[in-house]
């Protein structure tokens, strides 16, 4: 049981939206110098091109943040910054070079600042809890799920020294554990948590909140993994109502909300409007984060599968073969996002019946998967069931029941565990 689990137990108008992002930028890499006075007009200028990355990033600009973040660390250096100053500009840089999908500069820049930042304050300070946050991001990108909680796990310790369990300062800590929860495959205790979230969100920022917009979203992306559609549905519109207030209909940061909302008309078999709102999600984030970033893979992922369900499969291949591509030179190959590329490829070759490709396919994403998880995860089941399929075409009928019952004791293991945590949290 992942470390993250025992904490189960412990229980306006635009430009005022452009300074409530920048306020929580700041919070959230721990940059204010603990009210120390400006050592002067050097120094000054690290701070204000960082503060002007920022207003940038809050945007989703990060191709015109990253100049600016960059000559902010430069000058910090060059002048005998304090180590309040040099660790900001680290971890700006962290979130920055992560935001981008650059993961392994982002965790060099995050280790870096985090130590300079104990060094400036001390082990536990709130401002430590925070970057810890962003390592726990760049580490679940990665697939590094257990260093992923135990950095959640230490954050959320220091935040218990300084604050009460429901002060809204700790509704951000609960979100990513609620993320994390989900990508790990722990449906009831990451509901737990989005609820304990969206109740100080609620009471702290409102309904049109752009934030609470985003949590919106997080929690309809459960909501469809849990088959709650009408209710994900919901959600989404809620979230898309204040995003599309704020960015614009068309902003490439409403993109995994349109992913979620494609989820569920392809559930509706409405394949035409999910395949223009992926269409629309993979243009948008390919123009702003580039073909190669991680994010456009996985949409690309998410088209060739409604391809498959069509029985498009010309697209489907070629699309799957770019996610693949996409996902293998940014994540690697020992990543989930990677392993479910695989056996989307793995159910196309079947269908095209190229069954020395399948079978290859389905074991590098199920020695992926088993390695990365737990052998419970609902992400095994769906390979296990490409894997019977492939069997059944073979003739092997033995084998491939033999893959189906353990596919389908996991889906009851899973429906069984989560049932049993709802009840208990209820």
């Amino acid at each position: 049981m992942p470390a993250i689990k025992r904490l189960i137990s412990k229980r306006g108008d635009k430009k005022s939206i452009i300074l409530l992002l920048i306020c929580g930028l700041v919070l959230l890499c721990g940059s204010t110098a603990a009210g120390r006075p400006a050592l002067g007009k050097k120094v000054n200028s690290s701070r204000t091109l960082r503060a002007m990355a920022r207003v940038y990033m809050a945007y989703g600009e990060y191709e015109k943040a990253q100049p600016l973040a960059e000559q902010a660390l430069v000058l910090a250096k060059a002048n005998d910054a304090t180590d309040t100053e040099l660790c900001a500009c680290l971890i700006d840089l962290a979130w920055l070079y992560k935001s981008q999908g650059k993961l392994a500069d982002a965790e060099q820049m995050c280790q870096q600042g985090m130590e300079l930042q104990k060094k400036a304050y001390y082990e536990s300070h709130p401002y430590v809890a925070y970057t810890l946050r962003i390592l726990s991001s760049i580490y679940q990108e990665q697939s590094r799920y257990r260093e992923a909680g135990s950095a959640l796990e230490e954050a959320l310790a220091i935040m218990q020294k300084n604050h009460l369990p429901d002060e809204p300062i700790m509704a951000p800590f609960y979100v990513d554990i609620a993320k994390l929860l989900v990508a790990q495959g722990y449906f009831a205790e990451a509901e737990f948590y989005y609820q304990q979230a969206m109740t100080l969100i609620n009471k702290q920022y409102g309904a049109n909140h752009l934030y609470t917009a985003g949590v919106l979203g997080s929690i309809a992306k459960l909501y469809t993994l849990l088959g709650r559609y009408p209710e994900a549905e919901e959600l989404v519109n809620q979230s898309l109502s204040v995003q599309d207030k704020i960015y614009g209909p068309d902003h490439y940061l409403s993109a995994p909300i349109w992913v979620t909302m494609a989820k569920i008309c392809q559930v509706n078999k409405d394949y035409t409007r999910a395949e223009g709102l992926l269409q629309k999600a993979l243009f948008a984030v390919g123009e702003k984060e580039g073909m190669n970033h991680p994010h456009t893979g996985r949409i690309l992922n998410d088209l060739g599968e409604l391809y498959i369900v069509e029985g498009k499969y010309a697209e489907a291949e070629m699309v799957c073969q770019q996610a693949a591509e996409v996902l293998e030179n940014s994540l690697g190959t020992e990543n989930d996002s990677t392993a479910m590329t695989f056996n989307n490829l793995a159910r196309l070759y079947i269908q095209q019946e190229e069954y020395s490709k399948a079978q290859e396919l389905c074991q590098k994403a199920l020695d992926t998967l088993e390695k990365i998880f737990d052998q419970n995860h609902p992400n095994v089941a769906d390979v296990l069931e490409t894997m019977a399929q492939l069997q059944q075409k073979l003739g092997n009928t033995a084998e491939a029941a033999k893959l189906v019952e353990r596919a389908e004791e996991i889906r009851a293991c899973s429906q069984a565990a989560y049932m049993s945590i709802a009840k208990a949290i209820e």
